[in-house]
């Protein structure tokens, strides 16, 4: 059987961005992606991200076969919802620091969303303002070093997103994931799940940074319930495929091996 893998980015962070990754996986899977969720004018941002999930599925469909779907925060919720979906598009589901929202956590993010305090609730609060244009990519690569969030990635992700994460502009550069999508993106992260979690048909495995704030103990929980769900923790934050890609790599090969014989 073909192996072919359908990665889905983290919000804000191009595909390129995850070359290093991609060339640990592609010696032994044929790696398919968007370029960039939520930019296409066709599946504009929408609440619960439906939008977004028809735009992958669409993607899907025109590949030969199931796929495995890997995905990276914003991108392993994609996937789940879109394997919710059309379970026959997936062999399998890998979601890299993406949480499986519980009940309660659905009720809290929809009552965020309803008295105006969801930007308290997800990243958006602290993506209004940012900063989105350079002189050049030295001075966006001194910038982007210095922060926090950037500070733990491997050298060569951080050049791919300094080259890839920007786009020329008159004044120099500016950044291609636009950042008002990028917030649209947070303020309208799902509530509603596009049916039973617990009857997913296929495999899925929730990886988490041990550092991580995002995926928490109670999603690990929810995880392990599932049918054939599982859930493993490696070093790193909830930016671990770009602090250690060739470790993120070798892992989703061993995982992904392990399933392909486990398949009936």
């Amino acid at each position: 059987m073909s192996r072919v893998l359908f990665f889905a980015h983290a919000n804000g962070f191009p595909s390129e961005t995850y070359r290093k990754l991609f060339a640990g996986l592609e010696p032994d899977y044929r790696i398919h992606r968007l370029a960039q969720h939520g930019h296409d004018p066709r599946f504009p941002v929408d609440d619960n991200w439906g939008n977004l999930v028809v735009e992958l599925i669409e993607s899907l469909e025109r590949l030969d076969g199931p796929v495995w779907g890997v995905g990276h925060s914003l991108g392993g919720i994609l996937h789940f919802h879109a394997a919710l979906r059309r379970p026959e598009l997936y062999r399998g589901v890998v979601m890299l620091d993406s949480p499986l929202l519980t009940v309660v956590d659905r009720l809290a993010i929809r009552a965020a969303k309803r008295f105006g305090f969801i930007d308290r609730l997800t990243p958006a609060g602290r993506s209004l303002g940012r900063r989105d244009r350079f002189a050049d990519h030295a001075q966006a690569r001194a910038y982007f070093a210095g922060k926090a969030l950037f500070r733990r990635f491997d050298p060569d992700c951080l050049d791919d997103y300094v080259r890839h994460g920007l786009a020329p502009a008159e004044d120099g550069l500016r950044l291609r994931f636009d950042p008002a999508t990028e917030i649209d993106i947070y303020r309208s992260v799902p509530h509603r799940v596009p049916g039973r979690p617990q009857r997913l048909a296929v495999p899925l495995a929730m990886v988490r940074g041990r550092d991580s704030r995002t995926v928490l103990p109670h999603h690990v929980r929810l995880a392990r319930r599932m049918p054939r769900g599982e859930c493993l923790s490696v070093p790193g934050s909830h930016m671990f495929p770009l602090e250690r890609p060739q470790h993120t790599a070798e892992l989703l090969r061993g995982l992904l091996h392990r399933w392909e014989e486990q398949a009936p």
